[in-house]
């Protein structure tokens, strides 16, 4: 459910208009950083090899540096208040 949400999150900051974009990315980063938290927590609990544990931790950690880059981006070009 947690993936499913990131990426609704992902596609609606896509769409959304340039004052809403800052929010809803957060808001994907924030179900993307406990989707990391709980598959980490299953690889701890040996619920998960280490095998099977990269080729999902790390597409989702560049996922977060792209989602941190946007905001980044979006922070950048926002105009002065």
């Amino acid at each position: 459910m947690l993936f499913l949400e990131t990426i609704e999150f992902i596609l609606l900051a896509e769409y959304a208009p340039k004052d809403q974009k800052s929010s809803i990315i957060k808001r994907a980063s924030g179900k993307l950083d406990a989707l990391k938290y709980f598959l980490q927590l299953t690889s701890e609990m040996s619920m998960l090899e280490h095998n099977q544990y990269i080729p999902i931790a790390v597409p989702l950690t560049e996922a977060g540096k792209m989602l941190g880059g946007w905001q980044k981006h979006i922070r950048q070009t926002a105009p002065a208040p």
